[in-house]
């Protein structure tokens, strides 16, 4: 209950932030942009029974993207805090460390990541997340469920500070690694014999649409280099939420927003189902993109599932 509390607090807080922004700028693309915001992140002790306290917001709230999208939430967890170990059984959740390591917990086993790397929990699971410090870790959150605007969890009272350690992880991870990205038509680490030209778009499938129980189908780790851009992608069938991880660019998009506006590291934007769109990266470092696509049906994430690769 004290989940489901803060999430109608930091939808408040969003709407507010937007409305503050006056009616003539409402349905503008750039209104789609949310940034992250330290100053604009909210402090609650005992997350899911979690040890300590952990601050943060809502940047994509429910049905940003579809129905079934509940949120994509930003923050930080202080050394020695964490999310308590809880269950659920309607949504399915992946925590993402952006730095640092911390210790993960899928149905009550245990082991340390090192980021930028995230973990997922699938409906009818249990999970947990502590960071044993020294540092602060930076943090982020994506939740579906199986039901257009339900959330549910179940918190068992357990922080699992001190837990005991796996040495291999014994649940799905993903790993947020430039070195293992490629140019389009590449497969696996001996596909590319040769360097990719410098203004090649790099790109890996970190998860496949396999992995997820709902209408989640993927996600996608890409680097666009100074200068370049994503081809022109119209989305039919999956919408997709981007979170900027490095570097500086314009959205373009053709379809309900029409238009372009800049993001930058910190930003996440939803593409919704009917848009096309292009990211270009304008600045001198490389644009880094992670990139969650979500079916606009179960019909439609199918094909995806046929085609995945083996």
């Amino acid at each position: 209950m004290r989940h489901a509390s803060l999430l109608a607090a930091v939808a408040a807080m969003t709407l507010i932030r937007v409305s503050a922004q006056g009616p003539a700028a409402a349905g503008a693309l750039a209104q789609r942009i949310a940034h992250t915001d330290p100053a604009a992140f909210r402090t609650l002790p005992a997350v899911h029974g979690g040890a300590g306290s952990m601050s943060f917001t809502a940047l994509l709230n429910r049905g940003a993207l579809t129905p079934e999208f509940n949120f994509l939430h930003r923050g930080v967890i202080p050394a020695g805090s964490g999310i308590g170990h809880h269950f659920h059984n309607v949504v399915e959740e992946m925590f993402v460390i952006l730095d640092g390591e911390a210790q993960f917990t899928i149905d009550g086993r245990t082991a340390s990541v090192k980021g930028p790397a995230g973990v997922l929990c699938r409906t009818g699971h249990s999970h947990a997340i502590y960071n044993p410090g020294p540092a602060p870790v930076q943090w982020m959150n994506l939740n579906v469920s199986l039901v257009a605007g339900v959330y549910d969890n179940f918190d068992l009272g357990d922080t699992r500070a001190g837990a005991a350690l796996d040495a291999i992880p014994t649940f799905m991870t993903i790993r947020l690694d430039k070195s293992l990205l490629r140019p389009p038509g590449a497969r696996g680490r001996g596909a590319a014999t040769a360097p990719p030209a410098p203004n090649a778009v790099l790109s890996r499938r970190v998860a496949g649409p396999a992995m997820f129980s709902t209408t989640w189908s993927y996600l996608d780790h890409v680097v666009v280099p100074p200068g370049a851009a994503t081809p022109e992608l119209p989305h039919e069938a999956v919408a997709e939420a981007y979170y900027v991880l490095a570097g500086e660019g314009t959205l373009s998009i053709t379809g309900g927003d029409s238009g372009t506006a800049g993001v930058r590291a910190g930003d996440a934007f939803p593409v919704r189902i009917g848009d096309t769109t292009r990211v270009s990266n304008t600045g001198s470092a490389p644009l880094e993109l992670f990139v969650m696509g979500v079916a606009k049906d179960m019909a439609a994430k199918t094909p995806l599932l046929i085609s995945a690769p083996r």
